[in-house]
């Protein structure tokens, strides 16, 4: 059924049964989100839609905050409900929803053998570009480059952390999500992490869960619970 979406004062008509949605690019939107595991009902029925900025989920643990971000970046399936990257929808066209996102998880140790260089010259390929002057410079900014090509299983959490904040430039991803993106940074990474933030959410949804409310500060966040998503 064809449904309306109001934004700035104008409609746009939305298909949410297409494989894409006409909305805004840059907009990341949650469609009856629901997840259980067993009999704990995680959450139920989300449904919320993210114009471009800066969105902090910042409650207490088991809440569904990483469940919620590995949802929205497809490495974990829904009970019900889809996602729309950037128009794409993630149950109906995950190739072109995924290509559009970034993900950070809360575990950076996925790939204990692979370097840092090798693993932003796998996402480089798999977004059809290259490791340009702007990732490297914010990889020389995160302090990252005397360890990009020591293997993940070498590196600390803080520096596995830096890999995949990197990474997250590559492909001017319309949506970043990040599951605790300071957790073991230094003061001067974290500083330029909040700045990223800051720059991505101009004109992308940057989306992250966080215990840090200096980061949430420096950084411009809106902060919002998981059961808010409606």
């Amino acid at each position: 059924m064809r449904g309306v979406l109001r934004w700035m004062g104008v409609a746009y008509q939305i298909w949410p049964c297409a494989p894409f949605m006409h909305i805004l690019p840059g907009m990341l939107r949650i469609d009856n989100l629901s997840k259980r595991y067993g009999d704990h009902r995680l959450f139920e029925a989300l449904t919320h839609t993210f114009p471009p900025g800066c969105v902090a989920l910042c409650e207490e643990d088991s809440t569904g905050k990483s469940s919620l971000l590995a949802i929205i970046a497809g490495v974990i399936a829904p009970d019900e409900g889809d996602v729309w990257i950037d128009g794409y929808s993630l149950l109906h066209t995950p190739l072109q929803a995924k290509a559009r996102m970034a993900y950070v998880p809360d575990n950076c140790l996925a790939f204990p053998m692979q370097t840092g260089r090798g693993l932003l010259e796998q996402v480089a390929s798999e977004k059809n570009t290259t490791l340009d002057e702007g990732v490297l410079n914010l990889a020389s900014k995160l302090g990252l480059e005397p360890h990009l090509d020591k293997r993940f299983e070498q590196m600390s959490t803080g520096t596995r952390r830096k890999v995949f904040l990197t990474a997250a430039a590559l492909g001017e991803p319309a949506v970043i999500l990040a599951d605790g993106p300071s957790n073991g940074l230094d003061k001067q990474a974290r500083a330029v992490l909040a700045e990223q933030f800051e720059i991505w959410s101009r004109d992308r949804v940057v989306l992250f869960a966080s215990h840090d409310p200096e980061l949430v500060q420096a950084c411009g966040a809106r902060a919002i619970k998981v059961a808010a998503l409606r």
